[in-house]
């Protein structure tokens, strides 16, 4: 199986079941970002071995600093990776389910879009020393991508206004590339290509966390502060 073609069956299998979990949310939502959050753990853990081990405490922190987020207390932990944000996102009044599936669709959309559009066109490289095969011209349309996408989901459906969407587009299609980056900047310091090979093409859970991890972070805070506008 070529790489695209797994990269494409994992996608068909995996973001149903993700979407389905984040329409349910609660304790399953909880359920999905604890697996995610060991798992990511546990192939950091594998990169970086040589430098220092994981040790059991940092897997029961993961768990715990999701628990906290739960509860109400949001919390930037390297063991918790960001998850915690998911489910903050998701418990918003009203609207959590809608804002964490425009976040989700967002993400995926900038980073098809950055995808086809690097290969097709891409002349002129993002972050050569970081990751070559990142483009200019595939950041500017995963952008449009990501804007549209966002646009098309809160606004048409009344959550927030034309500007407001716009604005959390755009927020949106620069957190999830930086946060590709940071990733891409310790696999290169570790001399690896993927963080594991459980996703097949993708790679493993950490290269498909590291744009919606940082994008759950930005899209959460934004939204709170045009809540409470």
């Amino acid at each position: 199986m070529t790489p695209l073609v797994s990269r494409v069956v994992v996608a068909a299998v995996g973001l149903p079941a993700v979407l389905a979990l984040v329409y349910v949310g609660g304790w399953w939502l909880f359920a999905l970002a604890a697996i995610a959050a060991v798992l990511a753990l546990h192939e950091y853990a594998l990169m970086t071995r040589a430098l220092r081990p994981v040790t059991l405490a940092a897997y029961a922190g993961a768990l715990l600093s999701l628990l906290g987020a739960e509860l109400g207390g949001p919390q930037w932990t390297v063991a918790g990776l960001c998850l915690g944000y998911l489910i903050l996102l998701r418990d918003i009044p009203d609207k959590g389910r809608l804002a964490t599936f425009a976040v989700l669709l967002a993400v995926w959309a900038g980073d098809i879009g950055a995808f086809f559009a690097g290969r097709l066109i891409g002349r002129h490289k993002l972050a050569p020393r970081l990751s070559p095969g990142k483009t200019w011209e595939g950041f500017v349309f995963g952008t449009l991508a990501t804007v549209f996408v966002t646009f098309d989901a809160l606004y048409k459906r009344h959550y927030i206004s034309i500007g407001e969407s716009l604005l959390l587009g755009l927020v949106i299609a620069v957190a999830g590339p930086l946060g590709d980056l940071f990733e891409s900047g310790v696999k290169r310091d570790m001399q690896v290509k993927d963080s594991g090979r459980l996703l097949g093409g993708h790679g493993g859970v950490l290269d498909r966390l590291d744009a919606p991890l940082f994008a759950f972070v930005a899209a959460y805070y934004l939204l709170r502060v045009l809540d409470a506008a």
